[in-house]
């Protein structure tokens, strides 16, 4: 299947925006990722977006997606996340942990994500943690599933 990694970290200031690709990010325990709009944000601290899922927007003819447009932090790379169940355990990179919290998420209103990419597959492909343990995540990083 290939290597399971992040390939992309991004953040942004405010919610229901498209983030922005950093060239690492960096994540506190039971608050999610420095200076990410959803700091501190209960349960759905960070969210992860397989590109795999961007893939079959891609193929829609939005050639122009770049990573974060779905208004994901982590951007993964041969991790099936809709395999993952609430509660399972990812090792991301050397240090940080993350518990999946939730799978997918209701969209009441379509944001300005709806909008610019002309979708949005978060509310059906994207997951959803709390950090367990803390570090600094950066493209290229491992992610594992661990016990």
């Amino acid at each position: 299947m290939g290597k399971s990694m992040v390939i992309a970290v991004c953040t942004s200031p405010e919610k229901h925006v498209q983030k922005e690709a950093a060239e690492q990010v960096r994540l506190v325990v039971e608050k999610g990722i420095e200076g990410d709009a959803h700091y501190g944000f209960g349960h759905r601290q960070v969210s992860l977006l397989a590109d795999e899922s961007v893939d079959k927007m891609r193929a829609k003819g939005l050639s122009d997606l770049r990573p974060g447009d779905f208004g994901e932090n982590l951007v993964t790379r041969g991790v099936d996340l809709l395999s993952f169940a609430v509660g399972d355990r990812i090792r991301v990179g050397d240090e940080v942990v993350l518990e999946v919290t939730q799978i997918g998420k209701e969209c009441v209103n379509r944001c300005a994500i709806y909008y610019a990419a002309g979708d949005c597959i978060m509310p059906r492909e994207g997951i959803f943690a709390r950090v367990i343990a803390g570090g600094t995540v950066k493209p290229g990083d491992d992610i594992e599933v661990i016990a």
